[in-house]
């Protein structure tokens, strides 16, 4: 059984979302939910919690935060407890790979910027900085997503990336980066859900 979590990483507008949906479950962050609605949204920046409860999405969704005291009149969102204390997407893996999977398809966690500039699907929107900000620093992301990896050896974790790609070095037996051909050809063995 697989799962995909997406990041908001530029890489990830090779695939488009829905098509993937037969395949698995899919758990998202962010801001994903302004264009597609995940199985899981997962959200610990304070400015996205807010954004999404001033929209109503908790009530019609399953959206995961970490607890604040700015939330106490929040309804309906789930609260991770205890909280990792880590950013939405290695906690969106983390959450996934807790759910009984065998293996994980890890799209959008592009972890370095563009040319030392944002890389992000939603820059220039709400609650996100502007293409031309300074990429926000990426080695704590890599940190957690390295020790879900690490925890987790009985899971397969495979991270789509591009042509041009941050390497993380990572040499477990149960990592592989993969391009977007092999993706395709792995995904047309997949039978639908």
């Amino acid at each position: 059984m697989r799962c995909f979590v997406l990041g908001n990483g530029k890489s990830r507008l090779a695939i488009q979302p829905p098509d993937l949906k037969a395949y698995g479950k899919i758990y998202g962050c962010n801001a994903l939910y302004r264009e597609f609605d995940p199985d899981f949204l997962i959200a610990v920046d304070p400015k996205m919690v807010m954004e999404l409860n001033s929209v109503g999405y908790q009530h019609q969704h399953s959206v995961w935060t970490n607890g604040n005291a700015r939330y106490k009149a929040f309804r309906g969102f789930n609260y991770f407890i205890p909280s990792l204390g880590w950013s939405s997407g290695p906690t969106a893996l983390d959450m996934a790979s807790r759910s009984g999977v065998d293996e994980i398809y890890i799209l959008g966690f592009d972890y370095e910027g563009e040319n030392g500039k944002l890389n992000n699907v939603y820059a220039n929107t709400k609650n996100y900085k502007l293409s031309s900000d300074v990429a926000t620093y990426y080695g704590n992301w890599m940190r957690q997503t390295e020790k879900v990896i690490r925890d987790n050896k009985h899971i397969k974790y495979y991270r789509l990336v591009g042509d041009k790609y941050f390497d993380t070095n990572w040499h477990f037996s149960n990592f592989k980066n993969l391009n977007y051909t092999e993706f395709k050809q792995i995904s047309k063995t997949w039978p639908k859900n």
